[in-house]
């Protein structure tokens, strides 16, 4: 195993639990927490190979990195509009649970 393995192992376990959140969740909190869990798992992919691969020039590459912060940005705005559209929708319907709110009229 390279030194690199460890860093995909978790990373492919986070994305994994993440997709089983995300499909067996009925929740909505639960299903964000599993979005997050994926796109940490992105994360961690791209700095782990970004430190693996490096150029042949010797310089640093920077570019796994500029998208883990992208990512982390992303998802935290992410978490932020899904979790007022969730407060909204507990103030109109008394429910998060995505079986529960099936009627979206307005």
């Amino acid at each position: 195993m390279s030194a690199l393995s460890p860093y995909l192992f978790v990373s492919a376990f986070l994305f994994a639990a993440g997709i089983f959140a995300v499909l067996t969740r009925r929740n909505v909190i639960a299903i964000l927490m599993g979005v997050e869990l994926i796109l940490n798992a992105a994360a961690l992919q791209f700095v782990a190979m970004a430190h693996h691969v490096r150029p042949a020039t010797g310089a640093p590459a920077l570019g796994g990195d500029v998208f883990a912060i992208f990512i982390i940005v992303i998802a935290a705005a992410e978490a932020a509009v899904a979790l007022a559209i969730t407060l909204a929708v507990y103030q109109r319907f008394d429910a998060i649970d995505v079986d529960r709110v099936q009627d979206m009229k307005g």
